[in-house]
C-alpha cells in the first residue's frame, strides 16, 4: 500500500515518521511518498500508521491552534515552517491532559495505558512528558514495553519501540514548564574539580559565592543558559555532545545561603567543570535524564562518562569507551565500536593502583584494576576527570558499611575479612587445642577490625605478627556485628522450627531450602565458613573441637542473639555436620579436604618437615590461599632454623616434568594458584615445589630505559604441522617492549609471530621429549 507521510519539516501533515530517528511524533521535513512493503516496514508499523493517522495525531498536536495562527491556502513556506516549529518543537498547541500533577502520575498512567489497545492515549501521555523507559515497579516486567509485551499489545510495543528516544531534541515538557519547575541554577566554570563524592565544604563555599539563577535550555546538543526566560540571547553555551566527557551527580542536597541545591557537574575536555544545580531532586532527575539522552550516557548513575582504557588481552592499544559507575559496579563498553557491555565488580578487585605512564612526550596517570584473572587500565582526558574517576572508584571499591555486601570481597563473593581469617586459622589453628575457645586481646581485635574496614586488601595476616586467638575473635566479632545475621533474622523462626523434624534427613532438606533463599553473599559466606568449621571438627582428635563445641561458639554469631540457646546450637551443629550434603560437595572435593588436612597437620609438625622435601601437588588449598612464594620460603626456613642475610635471596621454585624444567616464582605469586594449575599437566604427580637460593639476575636497559635483546635462536612452537626433520627452526628473535617478536631471519622486516610476555611462563631446563637439536 502507499501512504503519504512526512519525514522532517512537513508543511501540511501533522503525522510524521522521521526516517532517521524512527519515532511517531513531532518532526519537521518535506512530504515524501513511500512504498510501505514488508521489506521496509513491518506489519505492526503499517498498522500503527493506520491506527494513528493524521486526524487522530492532529486531535492531540493541533487541539488548541488559534484561528489567527492557522494556515490558509495561500500561506508561504516560511509560515508553514513556523507553524510546524510551534506545533511540534514548542508543543504550543497540544491538548493538555487534565488531572496529572507531576511526572510520577504521568508514568503511572502510561503503565496502565500500554496494556490496553488505546495507542492514542499512550501517544498523548508520552508527548505530555511521560517517560517511555520509566520503572514500572515490577522486577520482571520493568519497563512499559515489557508490560505491553506481556499483554500482547503489538501496536503499543511498536509505538514504544519507535519512541524510546523521544525527548532528545526537546528538553522541557510544557506540563513541567507550566508549573515553573524548570528554573535551573547555573554556575560559572570551575578551574578545579569539586568531586560529588565529597562536596560539602568546598562546593558549599563556591555555591554561596557564585550562585546565580539562570534559565536553561538543551536543544540540538547545546546547553544554553540565559539571564531569564525572556532573554533573547544566551549568555553561555556548551556543546554537550562533543565537549562533556564526564558527568557526576550529587544525589544529596547541598545547603547554601540561598537554600538547598541538587547539583550536577559536567567535566569538559578543556580541563574545566561546569556546575549546574536544581532546587528539587525531581527537577535534577529530569535534567539528568535529558542530558544522558543527548550524550548517550546511562541514566540514573552516580558517575558517567568517557575514558580511555585497555585490557589484559590487548595492552598496547588504548580505546575510548563509555563508563558508568553504579554502586560498586563499573560498567563499560567500547565507544564507537560494536561490543557488549562489560562489568567490573569493584568490591572484588584484587588490586587497585595508580602509576605514571609515558605516552609519546606526555606523562599520564593510569589506574590499574585487577579482578580475578582480568586486568583493566584506564586514564582520563585530563587530570581533572582522572582525579574524579580515581576518587569515585576508590570509594566504591572500599568498605562502606557493616552489611556483608558493603565489604571488600574475594572473587568468590566472600568478604575478604572472613576469607583471610579462615585461611590463617586453618593454617595455624587446625591442630591447636581449644581453637576458638581462647579469648583474644580486645584492643588488638578492635585494631584488626579497623584495619580490615579501612582496606581489607592490604591486611596480610602473618604468624609472627598476629596471634591466633586475636584472629579467631576478629572473625567472631565481625559476624556478630554485621548489619544482619549471616543466617538472617528474618529466617530465624524457620531454622529453629526445622528441629521439629526428628528425622535428620528431613531436617537437612529443610535447611537446604532455607540456604537457597539466602542472599547470594550470605550463601557464599556461609559456604566458606561451614567448610572451615567442618574441617576443624574433622581434626577434633587434635584440637578437641567437635561440631557440638563449635556450634556452641558460633550459634550466637550466626544468629546474632544475646545468649546461646539449645535450639540455636542444635541448628548450627546440624549445619556443620551436614556441610557436605547441604552444599552438594562431591566425593573428590571431600577427599581433597582430607588431603589438605593431612598436609597441614604434617606441616605443623616440625619433626616431619624438611626444606628439601618436595611439596606434592593437590595438597594445598584454603589454608594457603593467600600464602605467597616469599612467605612460604620464609616460613620453611624459620621452621628449619636456617639463618640468612639480606643479601641471600631464597625463593620457591616450581619444578615440573620430573625435574627437567623449573622456574622461580615471583615473590607475589600465590602458591595455591600455581599448585592447582598442575592438574592441567600430563603428569601432575611429577610436579613439586622446592625452596632454595636464587641468583638474582640484573636487568639490562638501553638509554631510554627499555629492555631490548635480539639473537638468532632455535624455535619450536609445539606445532605438529612442521615439515622439517625436527620441530626446531632457525628464527631471529627480538625481545622488545614486553613482546617476543619472531622473524624468519635477521633481514626480515615482517613479524611472523608476536608473543606477549605477560601471557606466558618461562621455565629453565632441558625438556627431553621435545628432542632439542642441542643441549
Amino acid at each position: 500500500m502507499d501512504l503519504c507521510v512526512c519525514v522532517h519539516s512537513c508543511p501540511c501533515l501533522s503525522f510524521c515518521v522521521p526516517g532517521q530517528h524512527r519515532f511517531l511524533g513531532p518532526s519537521i521535513s518535506k512530504v515524501r511518498s513511500l512504498k510501505l512493503d514488508s521489506s521496509i516496514w513491518s506489519n505492526e508499523l503499517v498498522e500503527l500508521f493506520l491506527e494513528v493517522g493524521n486526524k487522530n495525531a492532529n486531535s492531540f498536536w493541533a487541539a488548541n491552534v488559534p484561528l489567527e495562527e492557522d494556515l490558509h491556502s495561500g500561506a508561504s513556506a516560511e509560515q508553514r515552517a513556523n507553524l510546524i516549529r510551534r506545533k511540534y518543537r514548542e508543543r504550543r498547541y497540544r491538548r493538555v491532559l487534565e488531572g496529572f500533577l507531576n511526572l510520577e502520575q504521568l508514568n503511572q498512567a502510561l503503565c496502565a495505558a500500554v496494556v490496553s489497545p488505546d495507542v492514542l492515549q499512550t501517544m498523548a501521555l508520552v508527548f505530555s512528558g511521560a517517560d517511555v523507559m520509566c520503572a514500572t515497579g515490577d522486577p520482571t516486567y520493568s519497563t512499559p514495553y515489557l508490560l505491553a509485551q506481556r499483554a500482547g499489545q503489538k501496536l503499543q510495543m511498536e509505538f514504544l519501540h519507535q519512541n524510546k528516544l523521544t525527548g532528545k531534541q526537546l528538553l522541557i515538557p510544557p506540563l513541567v514548564m507550566k508549573e515553573g519547575k524548570w528554573t535551573f541554577v547555573c554556575f560559572e566554570f570551575l578551574q578545579q574539580s569539586v568531586s560529588p563524592q565529597n562536596p560539602s565544604a568546598k562546593l558549599k563555599a563556591f555555591l554561596d559565592k557564585n550562585m546565580a539563577r539562570r534559565w536553561c535550555t538543551l536543544e540540538g546538543g547545546f546547553l544554553s543558559y540565559y539571564e531569564s526566560e525572556r532573554s533573547p540571547s544566551a549568555i553561555g553555551r556548551v556543546n554537550v555532545t562533543d565537549v562533556v566527557i564526564s558527568m557526576a551527580v550529587n544525589k544529596t542536597e547541598t545547603m547554601t545561603g540561598a537554600g538547598a541545591v541538587f547539583t550536577v557537574e559536567l567535566y569538559l575536555q578543556t580541563d574545566r567543570v561546569l556546575i549546574v544545580g536544581a532546587e528539587t531532586q525531581e527537577t535534577q532527575n529530569d535534567w539528568i535524564q535529558a542530558l544522558t539522552k543527548v550524550t548517550h550516557f546511562a541514566y540514573n548513575s552516580e558517575l558517567i562518562g568517557r575514558l580511555y582504557y585497555k585490557e589484559g588481552h590487548d595492552l598496547y592499544h588504548w580505546r575510548m569507551g563509555w563508563f558508568m559507575l553504579e554502586g560498586s559496579a563499573l560498567h563499560f563498553s567500547p565507544g564507537e565500536e560494536e561490543g557488549e557491555e562489560e562489568v567490573l565488580q569493584l568490591k572484588q578487585l584484587q588490586e587497585l593502583t595508580v602509576s605514571t605512564h609515558t605516552e609519546g612526550e606526555d606523562k599520564i596517570q593510569v589506574l590499574l584494576m585487577v579482578e580475578g584473572r582480568r586486568t583493566v587500565y584506564i586514564h582520563g582526558f585530563n587530570k581533572m576527570d582522572f582525579a574524579l574517576w580515581h576518587s569515585a572508584i576508590t570509594l566504591a571499591a572500599g568498605t562502606d558499611g557493616k552489611a556483608l555486601s558493603d565489604q571488600q570481597l574475594t572473587k568468590n563473593g566472600v568478604p575478604i575479612i572472613v576469607d583471610s581469617c579462615i585461611a590463617f586459622i586453618t593454617q595455624y589453628g587446625l591442630c591447636q587445642e581449644g581453637v576458638y575457645q581462647r579469648p583474644g586481646d580486645s584492643s588488638r581485635v578492635a585494631l584488626l577490625l579497623q584495619e580490615f574496614t579501612k582496606n581489607a586488601r592490604n591486611v596480610k595476616l602473618r604468624e609472627k605478627e598476629h596471634r591466633l586467638e586475636d584472629v579467631t575473635d576478629t572473625l567472631k566479632s565481625f559476624l556478630s556485628q554485621a548489619e544482619d545475621a549471616l543466617l538472617t533474622k528474618e529466617l530465624y523462626p524457620y531454622w529453629v522450627s526445622a528441629l521439629d523434624e526428628k528425622d535428620e534427613v528431613q531436617r537437612v532438606k529443610k535447611y537446604c531450602t532455607f540456604i537457597e533463599s539466602l542472599p547470594k553473599i550470605n550463601k557464599s559466606t556461609l559456604d566458606a565458613l561451614l567448610q572451615h568449621l567442618y574441617r576443624i571438627q574433622q581434626c577434633s582428635h587434635l584440637n578437641h573441637m567437635p561440631s557440638e563445641k563449635l556450634a556452641s561458639v558460633f550459634s550466637s554469631c550466626l544468629f546474632q542473639t544475646r545468649g546461646q540457646t539449645p535450639l540455636e546450637i542444635s541448628v548450627v551443629r546440624d549445619l556443620i555436620s551436614n556441610y557436605v550434603t547441604l552444599f552438594k560437595v562431591n566425593e573428590e572435593q571431600v577427599q581433597q579436604m582430607e588431603r589438605e588436612n593431612s598436609f597441614i597437620t604434617r606441616w605443623n609438625d616440625k619433626k616431619d618437615t624438611t626444606v628439601s622435601r618436595p611439596i606434592e601437588p593437590n595438597q594445598i588449598r584454603p589454608s594457603f590461599e593467600h600464602m605467597r612464594s616469599a612467605e612460604l620460603a620464609e616460613s620453611a626456613l624459620s621452621m628449619r632454623n636456617v639463618t640468612f642475610t639480606a643479601d641471600d635471596f631464597w625463593t620457591t621454585f616450581e619444578v615440573i616434568e620430573n625435574g627437567e624444567l623449573e622456574r622461580p616464582l615471583h615473590h607475589s605469586e600465590k602458591v595455591l594458584e600455581q599448585v592447582l594449575e598442575w592438574s592441567s599437566l600430563d603428569f601432575p604427580s611429577s610436579a613439586f615445589l622446592v625452596i632454595k637460593k636464587f641468583a638474582v639476575a640484573k636487568r639490562a636497559a638501553d638509554r631510554k630505559g627499555k629492555f631490548i635483546k635480539s639473537d638468532s635462536l632455535k624455535f619450536n612452537d609445539g606445532s605438529s604441522k612442521l615439515l622439517s626433520g625436527h620441530k626446531f627452526q632457525d628464527k631471529y628473535v627480538v625481545l622488545c617492549a614486553e613482546k617476543l617478536l619472531l622473524y624468519r631471519d635477521i633481514k626480515s622486516t615482517k613479524v611472523e609471530k608476536a608473543v606477549l610476555l605477560k601471557s606466558v611462563k618461562c621455565y629453565l631446563g632441558l625438556k627431553k621429549k621435545l628432542k632439542p637439536p642441542t643441549r
